[in-house]
């Protein structure tokens, strides 16, 4: 697989407004540039597997891999959160 400068970046640029959007849905303040840029791959990777599997196709093009990524990124840390806690905010009853 071979992918041109131009592939890269647009896969970046998924990337990185998937796991943005995600962040801020997800009522977290994001996780910073590399962050963001991490859910939203992974949530890209997640998407693209788990939508087919629940018969749900959203399309080609920039917007559809947008929101694809953004289901998964959302996903992933819908479960990160079910596995960390919260990822680590308390809150706590006086």
């Amino acid at each position: 697989m071979h992918l041109s400068n131009e592939s890269l970046l647009v896969i970046l640029f998924v990337g990185i407004v998937a796991g943005w959007l995600a962040g801020r849905v997800m009522e977290g303040g994001g996780f910073g540039l590399i962050g963001d840029l991490i859910v939203g791959l992974l949530g890209a990777f997640i998407g693209n597997w788990l939508l087919p599997r629940l018969g749900i196709h959203l399309g080609v093009g920039l917007v559809a891999a947008i929101v694809n990524a953004f289901i998964g990124a959302v996903v992933l840390l819908l479960v990160l959160r079910l596995i960390g806690g919260g990822f680590g905010r308390r809150r706590w009853s006086v």
